[in-house]
């Protein structure tokens, strides 16, 4: 079996610090890879993997200013599609633009819709339905007027994550700083639980920072770290009580939801896209719907059996988990050649 993986390139693969869908990629990748499977990563020359390597740009546009994302954009898939013949599949974790050369290459695609940043993407989409299969990162993010194959939850590699019994006195917002993510009202949940917040994650909103984030940040009540790494994550999401996940739009997955728990820390989220998907309410964390029902939840979090949490996060979440599915997914579309 013989696969391209069209990884996106906004940032390296994996991503030093933000970038969940090169993370995913790089994770799925590196799990094919051992199982035997051959694959060939296309993503950016500052991209790190065990499979084979085609850089299509040097450095990804998030990365490296003064570049036109829609001509590397435009370059990448090309050179993809340029030589898809010589795979059994071609693996799309780049959005719906790839989507158009489904009808003009004999090899079968896949593509792993990450999430819909519009309603007017959606008929792309349901376009080329009968050109490539979808796959979904969970089945509330599913539209009707998409034809599916699966529902493959993203994989968290568990090694880059440590159990932790006995969490320190804080709680923690991990995600990007962005209205839709709710980082103002983790802010209020921990001022009206009278506890520290620890902050961290890529500022998407700059003017929404400065407005609503930074007049808070103390260094002691409430502390920003910026958009951190992977040591760091696992230390500052293992260590705290829970994390608030108080979003506001209809979130396809959430990798930091299931990062934390892998960690044993529970998630107090507003009951929003995936996450009664992702979190069992009064196992792995609570689910509310506002501030203030977040707030009376706080105190019941130290209730929770986090050995209990880390283990279903494992089982559910892990990049194996993930691999399994995708393996799955290639069989089915294979079987189909004649």
């Amino acid at each position: 079996m013989k696969i391209a993986m069209l990884a996106p390139i906004a940032w390296a693969t994996p991503p030093a610090a933000y970038g969940p869908w090169e993370q995913v990629t790089s994770h799925l990748t590196e799990g094919l890879v051992q199982r035997g499977i051959d694959v060939t990563l296309f993503a950016t020359a500052t991209s790190k993997t065990a499979a084979k390597l085609v850089a299509t740009v040097a450095a990804g546009y998030a990365e490296r200013a003064g570049q036109d994302p829609k001509v590397l954009e435009y370059l990448h898939i090309s050179q993809v599609m340029g030589v898809a013949h010589e795979f059994d599949l071609v693996h799309n974790q780049f959005d719906f633009m790839p989507l158009g050369y489904g009808n003009l290459v004999d090899t079968p695609m896949v593509t792993t819709v990450h999430g819909f940043s519009s309603e007017q993407i959606v008929p792309v989409y349901e376009k080329y339905n009968d050109s490539t299969d979808y796959v979904s990162i969970s089945d509330a993010d599913r539209d009707d007027r998409i034809d599916y194959i699966s529902t493959v939850y993203n994989g968290v590699d568990t090694r880059q994550f440590s159990f932790v019994d006995h969490p320190e006195d804080y709680l923690v917002y991990f995600g990007r700083i962005h209205p839709e993510k709710g980082a103002a009202e983790a802010i209020e949940i921990a001022q009206k639980s009278d506890m520290p917040l620890v902050m961290a994650g890529l500022v998407q909103d700059q003017a929404y920072f400065d407005e609503r984030i930074a007049p808070h940040i103390d260094g002691d009540r409430v502390k920003y770290l910026g958009n951190v790494g992977p040591d760091e994550r696992n230390r500052i999401l293992g260590n705290a009580v829970a994390l608030l996940h108080p979003i506001s739009f209809e979130e396809p997955f959430g990798l930091s939801v299931a990062e934390s728990m892998m960690t044993g820390t529970p998630v107090i989220a507003f009951n929003r896209g995936s996450m009664p998907e992702l979190i069992e309410h009064g196992k792995t964390g609570y689910l509310t719907e506002d501030v203030d029902g977040a707030v009376d939840l706080v105190s019941a979090c130290g209730d929770l059996n986090r050995w209990h949490v880390a283990e279903v996060a494992r089982d559910c979440f892990s990049v194996e988990r993930m691999v399994d599915g995708y393996i799955s997914v290639y069989r089915t579309i294979l079987d189909r050649k004649p």
